[in-house]
C-alpha cells in the first residue's frame, strides 16, 4: 500500500477524469420521430356519404375540431351520476392502480440508472489479526499482529462513449411509456364506464317499452274475449291474441339478461364484485347527447392519443438500446480509489503516518466473443425498425378509427331520424286500426299487425339512440378523450378537417 504524500493530486486527477467523461460523445442514433405525411383530413376531401345531410337538424351532431386540453370528456353528457361513477372508477379500479404502480417502479429504475453517472463512494472499516508463514517471508518473518483500518473507497466507470447516458435515456423512455399506458388505461376505463351506463339506461327504457306492449297485449286478449262472448268475433281471434302475447313475452328475458350483465360489468369496473355493490339505475333522460362533439384536428392527434404516445416512446427506447449495444463494442474504463487510515494500535489509527491511498485505472475490451456483441447490436437495430413500423401502424389505425367514428355519427343521426319517423307513422296507423276495429269495419289481424309495427319502431328508435350514444363515446375516445371549450371553430372549418 503506497503512503499518501500529496492528497491534492487525487483531487486534480478526479476533476480531470470527470471533465473527460462529461465531454465525451454518445454513440448510437439520435432519436427523431418518424416523418409522416401531413394529414389535414380524417376522410378523403370532398367525400360525402349517402344521406349524410338527410337527418333533421335536431338529430344531427356538430363536430368541433380543435378541442382543449381537459380530459373530463364524459362531462359532455351532463350527468352527475355518470360523473360520480367515473370518478369512483378512477379511484378504485385495480387496473389503474396496477398501472400507477408500474409507473412508480419505472421512475425508481430511472433513479437507479442515473446513479451510474456519479462516483460510487463507500465507507470501509475493519479489524483483524494475522500471521504470515515463514515460508512466505523467509528471514523477515515476524510475530502475529493485530490491525485496524478505516477509510473510503470510490469507484467510477468513465462514460466517454455515452453508454450510461444511453441506458438512462432508455429508462426515461420506459417511464414515458408507463405514463402513456396509465393514460390509456384511464381512458379505456372511462369509456367502459360511460358505455355500460348508457347500456343500463337504454336497456331499462326498452324494458319499459316491452312492459307497455305486454299491457296492450293483455288488453287485446280481454277485448277479444269480450267480443267472442258477445258472438261478434270467432274464437280463433282469442288464440291469435294469446299467441301475440306469448311471443312478446319472449322479449323480456334477453333484456333483463343484458341489464344484469351491464350492472355486473359496471361493478367490476369500479373494483367491486357484483354481490358487494349494486349498480345505480340511470335513466335515459338523465343523459344528454352532446349536440357538439369536440374532436382534435389531425395534426394534434399524434400528441393526444395515449397509444400513439406509447408507441413513440417505445421507439425512443429502442433507439437508446441501439446506443447501449453500440457502446458495448468499445473498451470500458473503470476507475477506483481508496483513502484510508491503517494502524497496528488504536491510538495511532488517525495519525498522519497511518494515511494510505490507492488509485487504480482498469480497461476491459472485447477481443473475441464469437460475434455476440455485433449480433446483439444488429438485433437492437432490428427492434428499432420493428418499433418504427409499429408506430406507423398505430398512427394509421388511429386515423382510421376516428374516420369510422365520424361516419358512424352521421349515419346514426340518419337512422335515428328514420326510426322516429317510423314510430310516429306506426302510432298513427295503430290508432286508426283500433278505431276501425271498434267500429266493426275491420278484423283483429290489422290491429295486431299495426301493433307489431309500432313495437318494432319503438324498439328500433331505442336501439338507434343507444347506438348514437355509444358511437359518440367511441369518437371521443378515438380522438384522445380530450374535451375543451367548444365553439371556437366554424362549421366550415369542422367540415375541412373531417
Amino acid at each position: 500500500m503506497m503512503r499518501a504524500r500529496n492528497p491534492s493530486r487525487w483531487r486534480r486527477c478526479t476533476i480531470g477524469l470527470t471533465a473527460l467523461a462529461l465531454g465525451g460523445c454518445a454513440v448510437g442514433p439520435t432519436f427523431h420521430r418518424p416523418p409522416l405525411a401531413p394529414q389535414r383530413h380524417y376522410r378523403p376531401p370532398g367525400e360525402l356519404m349517402r344521406g349524410e345531410h338527410a337527418a333533421p337538424a335536431r338529430y344531427r351532431q356538430r363536430v368541433m375540431p380543435g378541442a382543449g386540453s381537459s380530459g373530463a370528456w364524459w362531462r359532455l353528457f351532463h350527468s352527475p351520476q355518470l360523473d360520480a361513477l367515473v370518478r369512483q372508477a378512477l379511484t378504485d379500479n385495480h387496473d389503474v392502480a396496477a398501472a400507477q404502480a408500474a409507473l412508480a417502479r419505472s421512475r425508481e429504475l430511472v433513479t437507479v440508472g442515473g446513479a451510474a453517472r456519479y462516483p460510487q463512494i463507500g465507507f470501509n472499516a475493519g479489524t483483524g489479526r494475522e500471521k504470515y508463514g515463514a515460508e512466505f517471508l523467509g528471514p523477515n518473518a515476524f510475530a502475529p499482529f493485530s490491525y485496524l483500518a478505516a477509510g473510503v473507497s470510490v469507484a467510477y466507470q468513465l462514460d466517454y462513449i455515452g453508454r450510461t447516458r444511453r441506458t438512462l435515456e432508455e429508462s426515461r423512455a420506459l417511464v414515458q411509456y408507463q405514463r402513456s399506458e396509465l393514460a390509456a388505461t384511464r381512458l379505456v376505463l372511462t369509456g367502459e364506464v360511460a358505455s355500460q351506463t348508457v347500456m343500463i339506461a337504454t336497456t331499462r327504457a326498452e324494458i319499459r317499452a316491452v312492459r307497455g306492449l305486454l299491457r296492450e297485449d293483455r288488453a287485446n286478449v280481454k277485448l277479444v274475449r269480450g267480443a267472442v262472448a258477445a258472438g261478434s268475433e270467432p274464437r280463433l281471434d282469442v288464440l291469435t291474441t294469446q299467441a301475440q302475447l306469448a311471443s312478446d313475452e319472449t322479449l323480456l328475458p334477453p333484456l333483463y339478461q343484458r341489464l344484469t350483465t351491464a350492472r355486473h360489468a359496471l361493478a367490476v369496473l369500479l373494483g367491486r364484485t357484483p354481490a358487494s355493490w349494486r349498480a345505480p339505475d340511470p335513466a335515459l333522460k338523465d343523459l344528454t347527447l352532446p349536440a357538439s362533439v369536440p374532436v382534435s384536428v389531425p395534426s394534434q392527434l399524434l400528441k393526444r392519443r395515449p397509444d400513439i404516445l406509447a408507441a413513440e416512446v417505445q421507439l425512443r427506447a429502442a433507439s437508446a438500446a441501439v446506443g447501449v449495444a453500440t457502446a458495448n463494442l468499445y473498451p470500458q474504463i473503470n476507475l477506483s480509489g481508496t483513502l484510508s487510515q491503517e494502524a497496528l494500535r488504536p491510538a495511532h489509527l488517525f495519525d498522519a503516518s497511518s494515511l494510505a491511498w490507492s488509485l487504480i485505472a482498469g480497461v476491459t475490451a472485447p477481443l473475441f466473443d464469437g460475434g455476440t456483441l455485433h449480433a446483439e447490436r444488429r438485433a437492437a437495430l432490428d427492434v428499432l425498425h420493428e418499433r418504427a413500423d409499429l408506430y406507423q401502424q398505430v398512427v394509421v389505425s388511429a386515423f382510421g378509427q376516428v374516420a369510422d367514428a365520424l361516419d358512424a355519427l352521421r349515419h346514426d343521426a340518419e337512422l335515428r331520424a328514420a326510426e322516429a319517423r317510423a314510430l310516429e307513422l306506426s302510432r298513427h296507423r295503430l290508432t286508426l286500426e283500433r278505431a276501425s276495429y271498434r267500429a266493426g269495419n275491420s278484423g283483429l289481424l290489422p290491429v295486431l299487425d299495426a301493433q307489431r309495427q309500432r313495437e318494432r319502431a319503438q324498439l328500433g328508435l331505442l336501439g338507434a339512440t343507444q347506438r348514437q350514444y355509444l358511437d359518440t363515446i367511441r369518437l371521443l375516445l378515438a380522438a384522445g378523450g380530450r374535451v375543451g371549450p367548444a365553439g371556437r371553430s366554424s362549421p366550415k372549418a369542422a367540415a375541412s378537417h373531417t
